[in-house]
């Protein structure tokens, strides 16, 4: 049986078309795909983003241990500060992808969904031998994405701290309509915005309290669909389709995350030497020419051959065309290079270009 969020009930009542994801009932629409898209990338809109994995690392060697589990440098956080890091098996391959937040007194572990169970299973069997504790927080603590332009002039009427001093990926600890919460600037869309973490008690509070304050600005609830959508455009990666256990940080594009200058982590010797003799294949940004829109699996095609294989594909609201994100072959990753992909309606033409696909967003 799924699960629900604190906010299922308003869900519900804003009109949520719900669908199953990762164990819980999640809205994927409201008003409509390319409205909630559209709406997120000129003004604001709202995500419940309470089904992530919340997770609090605390005991006297919490660092060493995070620092172990990750490939990004968790020591160089300053307090309050949000880190994107991978988190690899021994082979290389990605257990998930993250954010690590470091707090007065713990850190603070943000995980994909449908990765919650076999992400903490995972940090509790590498944890052997080290000083640290390691709590389940995804119950307790409720998290709301708001994203868009307009989203720090809604908030600034919530609460008496000045947002517009926090930095891109730092956060303050707050009261935002007299609850006590952490805030950071962070999302998934490419807009400014920030996310919201605070007890799931307050979760119809801070829902009705949200869009009364934005109610000008024209803020609304938005779905997974555009969540998706929105990702896309940005090429962020989405676990599951452009990064799994069979694919290293390398290949996908996310060396920025991998600090070798660390003496040791999980995979670093397999990384490094996949970063060495160069990947035979790297996750690229494909956009459609002409009609056509490509879907996870579809062959990617360079003179008649196979060459790669699409792991994310959606019509782009923002270009207004078909955008892919896929593996190839790393003769055929070049911007410019021309493709063909074979989607379900027969071949279209590609080309690849760099990220990301829309280059408007008000956070890059």
């Amino acid at each position: 049986m799924d699960k629900k969020t604190p906010f299922y009930d308003k869900i519900l009542e804003a009109g949520g078309r719900m669908v199953s994801f990762a164990g819980y009932q999640m809205p994927v629409q409201f008003e409509g795909l390319i409205a909630e898209h559209t709406r997120v990338r000129s003004s604001v809109g709202v995500f419940d983003v309470s089904h992530m994995g919340r997770v609090e690392v605390k005991g006297s060697q919490a660092l060493d241990f995070l620092n172990y589990l990750v490939t990004n440098d968790v020591s160089s956080l300053d307090m309050y500060q949000a880190l994107y890091t991978a988190m690899c098996y021994p082979s290389g391959g990605i257990v998930d992808d993250l954010l690590i937040y470091r707090l007065p007194d713990h850190y603070f572990v943000v995980v994909n969904a449908a990765n919650n169970e076999k992400d903490q299973a995972w940090m509790r069997e590498q944890a052997k031998g080290f000083e640290v504790e390691i709590v389940d927080r995804t119950d307790a603590i409720a998290q709301l994405a708001v994203q868009g332009p307009k989203t720090p002039e809604v908030l600034a009427k919530l609460t008496s701290a000045n947002l517009s001093d926090v930095g891109f990926y730092r956060g303050l600890e707050t009261e935002l309509a007299g609850v006590k919460m952490f805030v950071s600037r962070t999302g998934y869309t490419g807009e400014d915005g920030f996310e919201l973490y605070f007890p799931a008690q307050h979760a119809n509070l801070i829902w009705d309290k949200l869009f009364e304050a934005g109610a000008e600005e024209g803020i609304a609830p938005i779905g997974l669909g555009a969540r998706d959508t929105l990702r896309l455009e940005m090429k962020y990666a989405l676990y599951g389709n452009d990064i799994d256990k069979q694919t290293n940080p390398i290949e996908a594009g996310l060396s920025w995350v991998v600090k070798f200058e660390k003496e040791d982590f999980i995979a670093r010797d397999v990384l490094l030497k996949v970063k060495e003799e160069k990947p035979s294949r790297r996750l690229v940004c494909l956009e459609v020419q002409g009609s056509g829109i490509p879907r996870p699996h579809d062959v990617i095609v360079s003179d008649g051959t196979e060459v790669g294989q699409v792991t994310s594909g959606t019509f782009s609201p923002s270009l207004r065309k078909g955008i892919a994100l896929g593996y190839v072959k790393s003769e055929h990753t070049k911007s410019g290079t021309e493709l063909l992909i074979r989607t379900r309606r027969g071949e279209v033409a590609a080309v690849v270009v760099k990220p990301p696909f829309y280059k408007e967003a008000s956070r890059k």
